[in-house]
């Protein structure tokens, strides 16, 4: 069996789990509710306080699907009970985020300033001027909306101005060196 699809998902108090009849998961608490459609390759059952998935067969891609759904159900769980959250970092001269309402405004070198909006399920907050916290309660959400941050003003590797995330390793480069003989 799958090492990951084969250990069971801890439902902790104040979140249910139910699953009808075409494989459709829904786990709902104190932070909201998601949803996720399963293959009908694996069984979704609820027992003692535990999600368990098994497979119907054995291959390749029940195999694959087993520890994939098994890690979805686990996020979306966790995701309900205490939600998902992704630091970014800001380097720069002069570059800078404040929240406005439901939006952060970002300074980031260009000649205008860079506005990201709340999307639905996502909050932005900005602790001091050079640091933007996304949280929600999808890990799936919450990490395509801190990559299209990310993504206005990448790292470059002389300066490492840009955005990164708080815990990304930037390998800096040597710049140029004058002609010495």
């Amino acid at each position: 069996m799958s090492r990951v699809g084969r250990m069971p998902v801890d439902i902790p108090a104040g979140v249910t789990v139910e699953v009808n009849a075409d494989n459709l998961v829904t786990v709902s608490g104190k932070l909201g509710s998601l949803t996720q459609l399963v293959d009908k390759i694996i069984t979704v059952k609820v027992e003692n306080s535990q999600v368990i998935l098994t497979r119907k067969n054995e291959s390749g891609d029940a195999k694959a699907k087993h520890g994939l759904y098994r890690m979805l159900v686990f996020n979306m769980v966790k995701g309900v009970s205490e939600g998902f959250s992704k630091t970014l970092v800001i380097n720069g001269v002069g570059y800078k985020a404040t929240k406005q309402g439901n939006k952060v405004v970002m300074g980031l070198g260009f000649s205008h300033p860079v506005e990201v909006v709340e999307e639905n399920g996502i909050t932005l907050e900005c602790p001091d001027a050079t640091t933007v916290v996304v949280k929600g309660i999808s890990k799936e959400a919450v990490g395509q909306f801190s990559a299209k941050i990310r993504g206005l003003r990448p790292v470059e590797p002389y300066h490492a101005y840009g955005i990164r995330y708080s815990d990304e390793v930037v390998v800096r480069k040597v710049g140029k060196v004058s002609g010495k003989k």
